[in-house]
């Protein structure tokens, strides 16, 4: 996918018609199309614009997502929580971890739970001292 189709991918998602963008974007409507079909590339007082409408301008750039302060938010609370989980686990277990090995089996919980798995305590007890010998 190419910057033109992303600036599009971007403009649809947020519900907008081409004029609409355009305006935004201090642009006339011919030179959105154009933007969008690749034939020129925004400027930055564009790309500016647009970005405070909401366009993911990274992304039209980049093709790489920008993370929101929520995702932000989202992904600290879930390291907390691992952290939590894995010190719940080792003070049940009477064990100790190296912070080399600690580390890994946080970093194992943290992932684990961006794919939103599942378990109950025993099973997570088993897999953080697992991941973590």
């Amino acid at each position: 996918m190419n910057t033109g189709e992303r600036l599009k991918e971007e403009r649809k998602r947020l519900n907008l018609a081409q004029v609409a963008l355009a305006e935004i974007g201090g642009v006339q409507r011919l030179a959105q199309a154009n933007y969008e079909n690749g034939k020129r590339m925004p400027d930055a007082g564009y790309l500016a614009a647009v970005a405070r409408a909401g366009v993911d301008v990274q992304y039209v750039i980049t093709g790489q997502r920008a993370i929101t302060a929520e995702q932000l938010a989202a992904d600290l609370k879930r390291l907390s929580d691992a952290w939590e989980t894995l010190e719940l686990a080792l003070e049940a277990t009477g064990r100790t971890l190296q912070p080399a090995k600690k580390r890994k089996a946080a970093d194992a919980l943290f992932n684990a739970s961006k794919t939103e798995m599942a378990m109950d305590k025993e099973k997570l007890t088993e897999l953080v001292l697992q991941l973590a010998a």
